[in-house]
């Protein structure tokens, strides 16, 4: 049996969560297309022959400009400590820079074990890749640069391979019908947060975050009330929608979603609460972050 960590870094909206759900093969972090949608460290447990891979999810490496951010850079350091892989993960999509060269750079060293992951190759050809990768090239001790599409399945498979040479031999660490460390009502949240990431503007889904109220589950339904948690009251009418329409939107959406996570029927209810500055309280922060 081979068991052990493997962190995954990179900057915002890099393909982080898209690539951890792809190898578990379950929804373990929520995703859009707005950076710093992870918020949490959080697990994804991948489970095969022989093999439990603890894959470590990160919010975006970005420079910290408040509580909130604060909590998840501590995330980001906790995580790089003690693992057996780093998969740095840079986006294919965009040209690659010399910012990228220089902050992978920082992980090229003999004490750490790193494969380079080029994500978003989706319309990137071998031609047009190649000559932005020779920088990395001359790094010394990341030896593997994969290039890779979740999207058309492309060398996820050879990034598997790879990571399972670097995976020690060890007990596993988690029962084999688990696939991540958080708990429903965590995920739960995650998923109606996902949904204003989709349907909000660009300046007000990093501003909100989700309590969970009230959790009942029975064998057919569950029975679920939520806070969404905003700094404006501007905000709050944005979310809640003219006659209700927004709010009633990300209802909808977020309810088919937790259907599928708990594989049963489930009515949910949402409010909206304005709390002027709450991701420069690092109490309340810590409380709603756990």
């Amino acid at each position: 049996m081979h068991s052990g960590f493997v962190t995954i870094i990179g900057k915002p909206n890099a393909g982080k969560s898209t690539l951890i759900n792809a190898l578990v093969g379950e929804k373990v972090a929520i995703v859009s297309p707005k950076p710093q949608t992870t918020r949490n460290k959080i697990l994804g447990i991948l489970n095969i022959p022989d093999y439990q891979i603890v894959l470590v999810d990160t919010p975006g490496i970005h420079t910290a400009k408040n509580k909130l951010d604060e909590y998840m850079a501590k995330d980001i350091s906790e995580a790089k400590k003690s693992v057996d892989l780093i998969i740095i993960v840079i986006d294919g999509s965009k040209r690659i820079r010399q910012e990228d060269v220089d902050f992978v750079k920082k992980y090229d060293n003999r004490n750490t074990n790193a494969i380079l992951v080029i994500s978003k190759i989706d319309d990137s050809s071998f031609d047009k890749l190649y000559p932005q990768l020779m920088p990395f090239n001359e790094l010394q001790y990341i030896k593997d640069i994969i290039p890779i599409s979740v999207f058309k399945n492309k060398n996820v498979d050879v990034l598997l391979d790879k990571i399972k040479t670097y995976i020690p031999e060890g007990d596993a660490m988690f029962d084999e019908d688990i696939y991540t460390d958080k708990s429903i009502k965590f995920m739960v949240a995650e998923l109606i947060r996902e949904k204003m990431l989709w349907l909000l503007h660009d300046e007000i889904p990093h501003g909100v975050a989700v309590e969970i109220l009230a959790y009942e589950e029975k064998s057919k339904l569950a029975k679920i009330s939520a806070d969404i948690i905003c700094e404006k009251q501007s905000h709050k009418q944005i979310i809640i929608g003219k006659n209700g329409s927004m709010i009633k939107n990300i209802g909808i959406k977020a309810r088919e979603e937790i259907e599928k996570l708990l594989d049963k029927k489930v009515m949910l209810e949402l409010f909206v609460k304005v709390r002027e500055g709450w991701r420069e309280d690092n109490k309340y922060v810590n409380s709603i972050m756990e």
